[in-house]
């Protein structure tokens, strides 16, 4: 064979290729296993032919790879040309927080403006902060099985974020100002008002000279920001072992506006929880003299807040994972 004439078509196949898969056809055909070089490279048996062979080699290796670096620069200049950097890029998706969340950080924010501190506490508890400690008597129905999740005999899955603020008064005396927010367990049947599984909020002021005034003041300060001020916000008397006197507080349904239908029991209000003085007795259990010292507490659900102020029906949709209903906040 003339290998002068084959390393001559092989230059010229090479610079003719315009493009990638024409030059690797070209390196297949000149330099692959099965060409007519590599073929006779194998069957050499001098070693002035081998020499010979391996300069046609070397020469049409080199001669691909410049051309191979040429169609990569012209491509590059291509992409250059044909891309405006100047454009915006893609938007990427960005996740959102939780509804759930976002209210959380809201009423963090108004309790923060009013001086209080914002609390964490741990959700499993033990049976004196979560019901002894707060005045609860041992026939009283939230000590039972059937209400409340026990892990054994003096532990539990705490049923309201109270235990924060005992655990605080244990800690510290006086004045405290505390915000205690978290998730709480109830053995609740679903509903569009109850879950096993929801969050509160709970707030406790201890002063000299706090009464139900202040109480009251605060929470219609603290609703007024929440829902607006055209929500009507009502005080009624209630029971609770840790408070005297308790009340109770509702907000004017936001789906009938307070003339009443099936998600507020046709009474037009929704209740948002309960309020009230601290009694007493839980100064004592946790050291605080009761004739020096007096407060306020309450607890609401954080659950109920968020379907109140976005019109949602069922607070159970904030645990189904719905995007298209997560998607709107």
């Amino acid at each position: 064979m003339d290998w002068e004439e084959y390393e001559s078509t092989a230059l010229k196949s090479f610079a003719e290729a315009n493009t990638s898969e024409e030059l690797a056809n070209a390196h297949t055909e000149w330099l692959g296993r099965r060409s007519g070089l590599k073929v006779a490279l194998r069957d050499v048996r001098d070693r002035e032919t081998g020499m010979a062979l391996n300069a046609v080699r070397e020469q049409l290796e080199s001669a691909f790879a410049a051309r191979e670096e040429e169609l990569e620069r012209a491509r590059l200049v291509l992409l250059d040309e044909a891309l405006d950097v100047t454009l915006p890029g893609t938007q990427l998706p960005r996740g959102r927080l939780h509804p759930l969340t976002q209210i959380r950080r809201e009423v963090e924010d108004i309790f923060l403006g009013l001086g209080y501190e914002i609390v964490d506490s741990r959700e499993v508890e033990t049976v004196w902060h979560n019901f002894d400690a707060l005045n609860q008597p041992l026939t009283h129905p939230s000590r039972s099985h059937r209400d409340t999740f026990y892990i054994d005999a003096e532990t539990l899955l705490r049923t309201h974020t109270s235990t924060g603020q005992i655990r605080v008064m244990e800690e510290r005396q006086p004045p405290i100002y505390i915000a205690t927010l978290g998730r709480v367990y109830r053995r609740d049947t679903p509903s569009p008002r109850s879950t096993p599984n929801f969050h509160q909020v709970e707030a406790l002021a201890v002063d000299r000279g706090i009464t139900l005034d202040d109480l009251k003041g605060t929470l219609l300060h603290f609703f007024h920001a929440m829902f607006g001020d055209d929500r009507d916000v009502r005080m009624r008397t209630g029971f609770f072992p840790f408070t005297e006197p308790s009340v109770e507080f509702d907000v004017t349904c936001f789906l009938c506006g307070g003339k009443g239908c099936p998600f507020c029991k046709y009474t037009g209000w929704f209740e948002m929880g309960g309020a009230g003085v601290v009694d007493p007795a839980v100064f004592e259990n946790v050291g605080i003299d009761p004739d020096e010292w007096s407060g306020f507490a309450w607890g609401l659900g954080l659950d109920r807040i968020a379907a109140q102020r976005h019109g949602i029906p069922d607070i159970r949709m904030f645990w189904e994972n719905d995007l298209r209903m997560l998607r709107q906040f």
